[in-house]
C-alpha cells in the first residue's frame, strides 16, 4: 500500500503540474504547425500560443490555490482560539486533500484539548466550591460564637478539609499523568494481605473519614466488600503503590453505583505470564450500557446511567476511572469493561515479569 504523499498519484499535484507542461508544448507545436502550413507570421502564433498557456495556468493554478487560500483563513482562525472551523476538501485525491484532511484532525485534537481544559476548569471549580463554602461555614459558626469548637464540629470540619485533600491528590495525578513523569518500581508481592489491606483501608475510610488514603470519596455504609484470591498464596510483580490507585478507584467507583446493602466482589487470578495478575471488580448496579464501555475511562465522564446512590455518595470527578487506566498503561497492561449477568464487571490484567526478547 503507497503511504499518501509518496509516489506520483493520478490526481496529485505534480501530475497536474505535468498535465500543464505537456498540454501548453503541445499548444505551442500545434500552433507552430499551423503557422508552417498557412504561412501565418509567427509573431502571431506567439501571442496566440502565450495567451493559450496563460489561460490554462490561470485555470489550473485557481484549482491550486484556492484550496490554500482556505487552509490558511482557518489555521488563523485556529490561532486565534477558534477551533471550529474546519477546511473543505479533504476528499480530494491529492496532496492538497492530505492537507486538508490533517488540518481538520489537528483541529479536531485542540478542540478536544480545549474543551477538556474548559471541563477541568470548571469540574475543578465546582469541587472546591463545596467543601470550601461548609468548611467556611463551619469556621464561621465557631468565630462568632453560634458553635463551639466540639468534637463533633472538629470532625465536620475535618472531613470537608480531607475532600480538598483527595481532590488535590487527584489533580496531582493528572499533573503526572499529563507529564509523564511517573515511573514504575515494580516489585514481587502476596496479593492477599495487599488486597485485603486495600479493602480494609476503604472500608476504613468510609466508616471514619480520618484517612487521607486514595481509596475514594464514597461514605457508604451498607455496601459490603469482599475478596476471592485464588490460590490464596498468589504472588504478583507490580507497583503497588500505582495499583493500589487502581483498585481503589475501581473499589470506589462499584460502591458509588451499588444499591443499598449491595456487595463489590474483588477478583484476583493468576494471569498468563510469570508474576502477571488478573483482576475482577464487580458490583451489583445497574450495569454499563454497551454503547457507554469505550467511554467510561474518559476524564471527567460521569456516565449516563442513573446510579443507586447512597448516602454520603456523590458523582466524582471523573477522573477515577481515567487514573485507573494511567496506572495500568503504565505497567503494560489492559483494562476494560466485561460482559456481566448483573451490575458491572471491570476486568484488569497486568504482565507481571516481562521476558527479553530473542
Amino acid at each position: 500500500m503507497t503511504r499518501p504523499g509518496s509516489g506520483l498519484r493520478p490526481f496529485s499535484v505534480k501530475a497536474k503540474l505535468g498535465t500543464l507542461v505537456v498540454v501548453s508544448v503541445f499548444i505551442t507545436t500545434g500552433l507552430l504547425m499551423v503557422a508552417v502550413r498557412t504561412r501565418t507570421e509567427l509573431r502571431f502564433i506567439t501571442v496566440f500560443s502565450v495567451i493559450a498557456t496563460l489561460l490554462i495556468t490561470q485555470f489550473v493554478a485557481h484549482g491550486l490555490t484556492a484550496p490554500l487560500d482556505e487552509m490558511t483563513t482557518v489555521a488563523r482562525s485556529i490561532s486565534h482560539g477558534d477551533y471550529t472551523r474546519r477546511v473543505s476538501g479533504a476528499d480530494r485525491r491529492d496532496e492538497l486533500g492530505d492537507l486538508a484532511q490533517t488540518i481538520n484532525l489537528m483541529a479536531d485534537d485542540l478542540e478536544a484539548v480545549d474543551r477538556h481544559r474548559k471541563e477541568l476548569v470548571a469540574n475543578v471549580s465546582h469541587e472546591l466550591r463545596t467543601p470550601i463554602a461548609a468548611l467556611r461555614a463551619v469556621l464561621e459558626n465557631v468565630v462568632d460564637g453560634v458553635s463551639s469548637a466540639d468534637p463533633e464540629t472538629m470532625r465536620t470540619a475535618l472531613k470537608q478539609t480531607e475532600r480538598l485533600g483527595r481532590l488535590v491528590e487527584t489533580l496531582l495525578d493528572l499533573s503526572r499523568l499529563d507529564n509523564g513523569v511517573v515511573t514504575l518500581k515494580a516489585r514481587r508481592f502476596e496479593v492477599w494481605p495487599y488486597l485485603s489491606g486495600v479493602l480494609k483501608e476503604a472500608n476504613l475510610a468510609a466508616s471514619h473519614r480520618r484517612l487521607p488514603s486514595g481509596s475514594g470519596n464514597h461514605t457508604r455504609k451498607d455496601v459490603h466488600l469482599h475478596l476471592d484470591v485464588s490460590p490464596p498464596e498468589l504472588t504478583a510483580h507490580a507497583d503497588a503503590e500505582r495499583l493500589h490507585q487502581v483498585v481503589a478507584n475501581l473499589i470506589d467507583n462499584a460502591v458509588k453505583h451499588s444499591p443499598p446493602h449491595g456487595r463489590v466482589t474483588v477478583l484476583a487470578r493468576r494471569g498468563a505470564g510469570p508474576e502477571s495478575l488478573a483482576l475482577e471488580v464487580l458490583d451489583e448496579g445497574p450495569g454499563i450500557p454497551e454503547s457507554e464501555r469505550h467511554r467510561v475511562f474518559e476524564r471527567f465522564n460521569r456516565g449516563e446511567v442513573p446510579s443507586p446512590h447512597g448516602p454520603g455518595s456523590d458523582g466524582g470527578t471523573g477522573l477515577g476511572l481515567a487514573i485507573a487506566r494511567w496506572a495500568v498503561d503504565l505497567h503494560g497492561g489492559r483494562i476494560g469493561v466485561a460482559e456481566s449477568a448483573r451490575g458491572c464487571r471491570i476486568q484488569v490484567t497486568l504482565p507481571g515479569i516481562r521476558q527479553p526478547r530473542g
